[in-house]
C-alpha cells in the first residue's frame, strides 16, 4: 500500500447551491484541489433512481470545462479504473448504496490505497460521509444493507451532509442538532462536522479547513454546538 504522503481531500456537503447548476458553485476548489489530474474515476454507485451511465454523463458535463477526463467505475473492472486514475471523485445519493458497492466489489482498499499514497479525492454528500470512519451520521435511509458501516476512514471526525436547523410548526420528531447530540452521547469521542448546503472540508498537507458559501456546526459530546464560519480549522 503507498503510505506517507499527505493525503488530498475535498469534501462537499452538496453537488449544488440554491437550485444552481452541477458542481460549478465549488469549480475553483475542485480544479485546486486537483491540481495537474486530468484523469479522473468517478464512483455513481451512490444514485439509485439515478442510473449510473446518467450520472456519469452529468459530471462528465460539468468537469469537462475543466479539461477532465471522467470514467466511471461501473464501465468495466472498477479496481483497474481506480488503478490507472489520477483522481477520485465520489458521488452523493444514498449513503448506503454507496457503500454497500465499495465493499462488494473491493474498491474501498483500492481507493482508500489511492487517496492514502497522494491522489485527490472529492465526494460530495454521500461522497463525503463515506471519507469518515463510519456512515453512522448520514441522512439517508438504509435501503440496502452493507457489509458493515465501516468506511474509508481518511478523517478522523463524522460528517452530516446537508445539515439544516429546520423545524416546521407542529413537527414532534428530533431535529438534526438532537440526532447528532445522540451519535456524540453514544461515541464520545468522534465530533461530528455539520455541513450547511455551500459548505466543504478541505484536507490538504495535514491541515483542514473548512471553506464554502456556509458555515458548518461542530458537536462534541459534553459541550454545546460550535458554530463554524468558513476558514475555520476543523478537528
Amino acid at each position: 500500500m503507498e503510505t506517507g504522503i499527505p493525503m488530498q481531500l475535498l469534501l462537499l456537503s452538496s453537488s449544488r447551491v440554491d437550485g444552481g447548476p452541477w458542481l460549478t458553485w465549488a469549480a475553483d476548489e475542485i480544479a485546486s484541489t486537483l491540481g495537474g489530474a486530468r484523469e479522473v474515476a468517478f464512483v455513481p454507485w451512490a444514485g439509485v433512481t439515478l442510473g449510473w451511465d446518467e450520472y456519469a454523463a452529468m459530471v462528465r458535463d460539468a468537469l469537462a470545462p475543466m479539461g477532465v477526463r471522467i470514467r466511471s467505475v461501473h464501465d468495466g473492472d472498477a479496481s483497474a479504473v481506480i488503478g490507472g486514475a489520477e483522481a477520485v471523485l465520489v458521488g452523493g445519493g444514498n449513503t448506503f448504496r454507496l457503500l454497500e458497492r465499495l465493499h462488494a466489489t473491493g474498491a474501498l482498499d483500492a481507493i482508500r490505497a489511492r487517496v492514502q499514497g497522494g491522489v485527490p479525492y472529492i465526494g460530495w454528500s454521500a461522497g463525503s460521509n463515506v471519507a469518515c470512519p463510519t456512515i453512522r451520521t448520514t441522512n439517508d435511509m438504509p435501503v440496502i444493507e452493507p457489509a458493515s458501516f465501516h468506511a474509508f476512514g481518511f478523517v478522523s471526525f463524522q460528517i452530516n451532509a446537508h445539515y439544516n436547523d429546520f423545524a416546521p410548526a407542529g413537527f414532534h420528531g428530533e431535529t438534526r442538532a438532537q440526532r447528532l447530540a445522540e451519535f456524540t452521547r453514544l461515541n464520545p469521542d468522534v465530533p461530528v462536522v455539520a455541513l450547511r448546503e455551500g459548505a466543504w472540508v478541505r484536507v490538504s498537507g495535514g491541515e483542514m479547513t473548512l471553506g464554502g458559501v456556509a458555515g458548518g456546526v461542530l458537536f462534541r459530546e459534553g459541550r454545546d454546538p460550535q458554530v463554524l464560519e468558513a476558514g475555520a480549522l476543523v478537528v
